[in-house]
């Protein structure tokens, strides 16, 4: 039996090495039943899928494979495949990751953090909101992870003042009961010190009531106790959650929706509705509203409302904690001193960056695109120009008497952003995976592949479109569950848009539900990285994200299926069959046929 165990250990431990070496043999018959060129595809974007979903190798080179198979499958040229990785949306996240860097670099983010919270007060409730709020905005423009790395801490500083100095009975009961050091730790919270005095405002009692005080005093802390434990688990759920929810609200906010549009723009070329400022307008409120339902269900479950009146004395008790919370956050707002000249451009050209993105076109009315030649002007070539300028612009405030000061020091100037910095910040296995998601959608697209899955689809033709937007983001919202939202997005885009072709609807009515279904992943602390920092915390066990995050996953399916039947398909006219899809189909053949006579002269 020993020898068994041992010999599951050393097979678990090479498990990454058996999977790179079984899952290509057990695929093989697919290259066999399928017709030629769909089969190559379908085998290689399967093989990619399960090495995502197992990394056994890491994500980013995974997302490499199709450079290395397609061209030796003869699939793609490497000529078509390479530039895949360096598309015009790969350059947009690139100038998203750029500016945030440079918000990194000098504190805006943090000083911003602080001073929301500082606006919302330091109500448990009130709190939970101010931390959603200031997280979900950030996750807008930086990384989902990056907003919560960055707002856990300070989460952590505020539950100490909140909890730090509790009911200052505590450790007599301790002592008492003898109850052990590590319990608070194990149940989420802190140990701290108390004063014994404040206990009873009389000197001389005598034992029974003493006894009787302390089974009362004991039920009181348990109690306390529960609700601080309830209070910690509340604000460590709440900040992960609402990173993921802001994610969705901007094209550059997550990696699921610039594959989207990079995609939109391979399989439909004439397909222009979607960019950064029509997405905003349709992803903002949908945001919105969901971390405000979001607020009020974990604020619920975890007791941040007080629905009851509490006694005088623990009021007292907890008004006392919350005014030393307050000047927590105040204090660590001080620490970082008055604006400086760097942090004020920064600010400045974040602004720039937004609008120039929001008014280029945003559809309802001309933007200032329209200036120039059509199709020359994107989001990737205004977010690059805002970039290029915070590697040259000075960190300090310039001065004209230094040209004529010959004695003042010749110091090169810092400017905001540096390249150094930029190397560091920017998340390159990302744009590695976009680009990877590109390659696998321009081969399905050649090969033909997508238009085979499309006709294995006919039974569900007769499907009503609500009811599929429905199906499908439960599907994803469930699978991205257990996988990277970046790689189930990657493999169901292609499905999606040739089942809304054979559905014969707008494909975005599918596309979009499937893309922001996929940030829609609450219930596991795999699901997302920033669930898995909160997670390393130790405060949170399984079952708490799970009991919170079922009921996210499920409003979050139906504000979404609320939002693409209401304002999304007035928006992006979803009530329509478009004619860039017949194009779309037209193009299919014709590459197709490209396609099999490159293969057949090589």
């Amino acid at each position: 039996m020993s020898t068994l165990v041992a010999l599951l250990k050393k097979i678990w431990c090479i498990k990454k090495f058996i999977i790179l070496i079984v899952t290509p043999v057990i695929l093989c018959p697919i290259l066999i039943t399928l017709p030629p060129q769909e089969g190559k595809c379908l085998y290689v974007v399967l093989v990619m899928a399960l090495f995502w979903c197992t990394e056994a190798l890491p994500l980013a080179v995974t997302a490499l494979l199709p450079i290395v198979l397609f061209p030796f499958m003869g699939i793609l040229p490497s000529s078509k495949v390479c530039p895949q990785y360096f598309l015009d949306t790969n350059f947009l996240f690139l100038s998203g990751l750029l500016m945030a860097a440079a918000i990194e670099e000098w504190n805006l983010h943090r000083r911003i953090a602080l001073k929301v919270l500082m606006l919302v007060g330091v109500q448990p409730a009130r709190l939970i909101l101010g931390m959603m709020l200031t997280t979900a905005f950030l996750s807008m423009w930086l990384s989902n992870t990056a907003s919560t790395a960055m707002m856990l801490p300070i989460a952590n500083a505020i539950l100490k003042s909140l909890f730090g100095e509790k009911f200052s009975r505590e450790n007599a009961i301790k002592s008492t009961n003898n109850i052990p050091a590590t319990t608070l730790q194990e149940n989420g919270l802190h140990p701290v010190s108390t004063e014994l005095q404040m206990l009873t405002g009389s000197e001389n009692i005598e034992a029974p009531e003493k006894v009787e005080i302390s089974r009362e005093n004991h039920s009181e802390m348990d109690k306390e106790r529960e609700y601080q434990n309830r209070i910690w688990k509340a604000f460590l759920i709440s900040i992960p959650y609402s990173a993921s929810i802001g994610g969705t609200a901007t094209l550059t906010g997550t990696a699921p929706n610039l594959i989207l549009l990079g995609q939109l723009r391979s399989f439909f070329p004439g397909c222009d509705v979607i960019n950064f400022g029509s997405w905003f307008i349709f992803a903002f409120p949908l945001m919105i509203l969901f971390l405000i339902i979001s607020w009020l269900w974990i604020s619920i479950l975890h007791g941040a409302f007080s629905f009851s009146c509490k006694s005088k004395k623990k009021s007292e008790i907890r008004s006392d904690a919350e005014a030393k919370a307050k000047e927590v956050i105040r204090e660590d707002y001080r620490k970082l001193g008055p604006m400086v000249f760097a942090e004020k451009a920064v600010f400045f050209f974040f602004c720039l960056f937004a609008i120039l993105l929001f008014t280029r076109d945003p559809k309802f009315i001309p933007g200032w695109a329209s200036a120039f030649r059509p199709g020359f002007t994107s989001d990737a070539v205004t977010g690059i120009t805002i970039c290029t300028i915070l590697f040259f612009f000075p960190s300090e405030k310039p001065s004209l008497s230094w040209w004529f000061d010959l004695k003042a020091p010749n110091t090169e100037n810092k400017p905001i952003l540096s390249w150094k910095k930029a190397q560091e910040s920017v998340p390159w296995n990302i744009i590695l995976l976009l680009g990877g998601g590109f390659a696998m959608a321009k081969g399905c697209e050649t090969s033909g592949l997508s238009t085979w899955i499309g006709s294995r689809l006919q039974p569900l033709e007769g499907l009503p479109p609500p009811v599929a937007v429905l199906l499908i983001t439960i599907l994803i919202a469930s699978f991205t569950e257990f996988a990277s939202n970046t790689a189930t997005i990657i493999v169901f885009l292609p499905v999606l848009s040739e089942l809304a072709i054979r559905l014969r609807v707008n494909p975005l009515y599918l596309m979009i539900p499937g893309t922001v279904g996929c940030s829609y992943a609450f219930m596991l602390p795999v699901s997302t990285p920033p669930n898995s920092i909160a997670f390393s915390t130790g405060h949170l066990m399984v079952k708490d994200m799970a009991k919170t995050g079922l009921l996210m996953n499920l409003m979050g399916v139906l504000l979404l299926s609320l939002a693409m039947n209401t304002w999304a398909s007035s928006l992006f006219q979803l009530g329509t069959f478009p004619d860039w899809v017949n194009v779309h189909s037209e193009n299919i053949t014709v590459l197709a046929a490209t396609t099999n006579n490159i293969t057949t002269m090589g």
